[in-house]
């Protein structure tokens, strides 16, 4: 008889953890710089080390802002977190080219997993990221989210943050980042771990010229307008 209540306390319990553990994260880091992530955990045991340096959103050069919105989500400032469009073009194109994903995920979707979760597409994390995306934008708002992605998106091997990518490449801070750099930048963004920022290859050269001309266009219609004051 004493089973069924047992069993009711660790459903209970386990509910707790999952509603209150992810809402006690989101509300620390939004005050509180997050923390070494999986990510780099995996990397370092793969040998490729750690450099990370926090720098809050007010040094970071506004250039590199509007270039990764100009490269990754474009609709960062107007969505709430999900741009279905987005998503339902990258289904479209993955469903036609199988062997090239092609990924839909917002700025706020790919902070959510880049500080909160781990690597990969199974239906487990994609269904926390989509929590953790709903709390950070609810909690944060994109000022945050801007700040804590730049400061945690992997940028070559063992290179986290726009602070970390603009000494190892450029050897200036990030404030410091001119338009080019900070395009340059956003462009290797898909694959940090294949592709460079520094001499890089034609394809990203030519990837990188098209975010700078977007990122012109960002600064111009006030794109980046929820983060850069």
């Amino acid at each position: 008889m004493k089973k069924p209540g047992r069993l009711t306390g660790l459903l209970g319990l386990a509910l707790i953890v999952i509603g209150v553990v992810p809402l006690a994260q989101v509300i620390i880091y939004r005050v509180v710089p997050a923390p070494i992530t999986i990510l780099m955990i995996e990397r370092m045991f793969e040998g490729k080390g750690l450099r990370h340096d926090w720098r809050p959103i007010t040094q970071i050069s506004p250039h590199l802002v509007e270039s990764v919105i100009a490269a990754e989500d474009s609709g960062f400032c107007d969505h709430h977190g999900f741009d279905f469009e987005a998503m339902q073009k990258a289904a479209e194109a993955n469903a036609r080219h199988p062997g090239k994903i092609r990924g839909g995920s917002t700025i706020s979707q790919q902070t959510a997993k880049n500080v909160f979760l781990w690597p990969g597409r199974d239906y487990v994390r994609k269904g926390l990221e989509a929590g953790y995306t709903v709390l950070i934008e609810t909690f944060w708002g994109k000022r945050r989210i801007m700040e804590m992605y730049l400061n945690a998106v992997e940028w070559g091997p063992g290179v986290y943050g726009a602070e970390a990518a603009s000494q190892a490449y450029f050897h200036v801070p990030a404030n410091r980042l001119t338009t080019d750099q900070a395009s340059r930048l956003a462009a290797i963004l898909p694959s940090p771990l294949k592709w460079k920022a520094v001499r890089p290859g034609r394809y990203v050269a030519r990837r990188s010229a098209r975010i700078g001309a977007r990122a012109a266009l960002v600064r111009e219609d006030d794109l980046a307008a929820c983060v850069v004051e």
